[in-house]
């Protein structure tokens, strides 16, 4: 059943992504920047990220969804603004498509992938301006779970451990989702859990094999 309800993305060729629907313009990030240049825009808080040649380089991994209007290009546009902000990207993950797990019925599927970066904010710097990528790019916390143009997680902080209200990292339920695991699979599959003491390649094989996912593009 899954196959039959995945496979027309799965085929269809990634230039044929239909154009946004609804009131979010992936596009909105690049019109925000001054026109012919990198800089960023001043009005934008604490956002970007301050830079400090003396501060510790940490390593993190976040993970980017959407299922509504051109996923791929709201995940092309939170990475290339996420590199605006200060975020250096080292590398990034293929792009998978998988069927929502919880929430509302009658979602469309997402679009997934995660993100190696690097910084030298904290982890709930990070996680703040994570959230305001989310809010330029039209996301509207309307229903647990519910269909989003954007969703930004931070899955890992180097090895960090944090549990406050505001922040848990490693992400609670990475360890519980495929859509999560395959990509950051993808990336680093010997990376080690910190809390789990297992690899993530280990973790994705401990995973049952519903919910699929299928990989809809290796670079994006």
């Amino acid at each position: 059943m899954w196959l039959k309800r995945l496979a027309p993305e799965c085929t269809r060729a990634i230039q044929h992504e239909p154009e946004w629907i609804g009131v979010a313009d992936p596009h909105m990030f690049s019109a925000m920047r001054p026109r012919g240049s990198n800089a960023v825009d001043q009005n934008r808080s604490s956002y970007p990220l301050s830079s400090d040649s003396s501060a510790q380089y940490i390593t993190a991994y976040i993970a980017l969804g959407s299922n509504m209007g051109a996923r791929l290009e709201f995940l092309r546009s939170a990475r290339t603004e996420l590199e605006h902000r200060g975020v250096t990207i080292l590398a990034s993950s293929a792009v998978y498509c998988t069927e929502p797990v919880g929430g509302p019925p009658q979602q469309d599927n997402y679009y997934n992938a995660v993100l190696q970066v690097r910084v030298t904010c904290s982890p709930v710097e990070l996680l703040r301006l994570c959230q305001d990528v989310e809010h330029r790019a039209g996301r509207e916390r309307l229903q647990h779970w519910g269909p989003r143009t954007l969703d930004l997680d931070i899955l890992l902080y180097a090895d960090k451990t944090i549990n406050t209200s505001e922040l848990q990292v490693p992400h609670p339920r990475m360890c519980e989702r495929r859509f999560v695991l395959e990509p950051l699979a993808n990336l680093a599959p010997q990376l080690v859990h910190p809390v789990a003491g297992k690899r993530v390649a280990e973790l994705l094989q401990l995973l049952p094999e519903s919910p699929r996912v299928c990989k809809v593009a290796d670079t994006w």
